[in-house]
């Protein structure tokens, strides 16, 4: 057990040391020299963490919004809760090396030849499934079982279905995606095809020179967290965004885009670092162990491809879907009060701009991205529900993606046994 929890928590639960170790063994397989060696495995390990640093710097700026928004809540579970981190982290962990390792076979074995390699999205669909099996009422195998065959299953197929809608975007089958944006990236994707138009792409937006400074993703993206504080802060009051800061609502919210922005260039400068490194150490994997391997990646590794579609999908997604969670709040009869989601609007919604883009120009980022909106509210809606005596609190600011559909869809199946 201690050699196991050395292996989850040390190099798994790491993602730079796990890409690190990724791009190491990969060089070495293509018999690089030592130089170059410990040059590209430091590299993709650096740039690991300026995109986990400026990930964590985005977060940071969303979270006093999702604060303020989560103080008008009613409670969404039980009160005695089941700490599912505290009483089932060893299951977790056992459940992600194994789906792991089912990945790499299957892999290895058959056509479908994508591993999964966003680490710390490695150790949450564990954690979501788990906590189905803890809800179902399954015995501690059962719950290791469970969550191990279920994870496997999607990181096998999710990044296998993503693969030729990122293709579409970057022209380039060396990865593809793995992350919960899955499922409302591929709804995007495909209404964009039908819906839009590729002639107009989100980049080719037409600008006029005085307003040139839009084309700067981190300016735009700071104009609109500003403008989102602002009116979070009239509707909700300052104090519920503020907290115990003691600036004014107009500082704060400056101070929390520039935040934003800054999260933003920062992530942008770590994809391109993992980009320049991590792909051409993988070849080494891909033809010597696993052969013709893909690497699913994290989300941001596409946005550099498409910076205008990111804050298009953002925006669209943050107005359709606190209109649709309004909607859903005064008619459905759920038992609790949704929120809008800051941070899945941003991620979620964002990679589906992207790849919605790819399908239909700017038009297709914006519609496919508003239907992938209201379906991420309804996911919301049908998902907390099930987590109540777990992770429904956790659900209600991470969900309404991936982790909610496959939740859901766990939990149905959960019942057959």
């Amino acid at each position: 057990m201690d050699i196991l929890n050395i292996i989850i928590n040390e190099i798994f639960r790491q993602p730079a040391i796990l890409l690190g170790i990724i791009s190491c063994i990969g060089l070495i397989l293509q018999k690089k020299p030592m130089s170059d060696v410990i040059k590209g495995t430091m590299l993709t390990a650096i740039g690991v963490s300026i995109l986990t640093f400026g990930t964590n710097i985005i977060v940071s700026s969303i979270l006093p919004i999702q604060g303020a928004l989560t103080s008008v809540a009613a409670p969404t579970s039980s009160t005695e809760k089941i700490d599912i981190l505290a009483n089932y982290g060893g299951a977790i962990g056992i459940a992600m090396l194994l789906a792991f390792l089912i990945n790499v076979c299957v892999a290895r074995f058959t056509k479908i030849k994508h591993i999964f390699l966003t680490g710390h999205m490695l150790f949450w669909f564990p954690y979501v499934f788990t906590a189905v099996a803890v809800e179902a009422k399954m015995g501690y195998m059962g719950v290791i079982i469970f969550a191990t065959i279920a994870s496997a299953i999607y990181f096998v197929v999710m990044p296998a279905l993503l693969s030729p809608f990122v293709f579409a975007v970057t022209k380039d089958k060396s990865f593809t995606l793995g992350h919960p944006a899955g499922f409302l990236a591929l709804i995007a994707a495909i209404v964009a095809k039908y819906v839009g138009n590729k002639n107009h792409s989100t980049e080719d937006l037409k600008i006029p020179t005085s307003l040139n400074f839009f084309r700067e993703i981190a300016i735009t993206g700071s104009i609109v967290m500003f403008i989102v504080y602002i009116v979070v802060g009239i509707i909700f009051g300052k104090a519920a965004v503020l907290g115990n800061s003691d600036l004014s609502l107009p500082t704060f919210a400056l101070t929390q885009a520039f935040m934003f922005g800054a999260g933003l260039t920062i992530m942008l400068s770590g994809v391109r670092m993992i980009i320049q490194n991590i792909l051409p150490a993988f070849k080494g994997i891909s033809d010597k162990i696993v052969p013709n391997a893909i690497p699913a990646l994290d989300c941001p590794i596409i946005f550099n491809y498409k910076p205008n579609a990111v804050i298009i999908g953002f925006v669209v997604a943050m107005i359709v879907s606190t209109i649709t969670i309004i909607l859903i709040n005064k008619f459905g009869d759920i038992g609790f009060l949704l929120l809008p989601l800051v941070i899945t609007s941003f991620f979620e919604c964002g990679t589906a701009a992207v790849l919605a883009e790819g399908q239909g120009g700017l038009r297709g980022a914006i519609i496919g991205t508003a239907v992938a909106a209201v379906v991420m509210s309804f996911l919301l809606a049908i998902s907390v529900g099930i987590f109540s005596n777990t992770i429904a609190d956790w659900m209600m600011i991470f969900g309404g993606n991936d982790f909610s559909f496959f939740g859901y869809i766990g939990h149905i199946i959960s019942k057959l046994f």
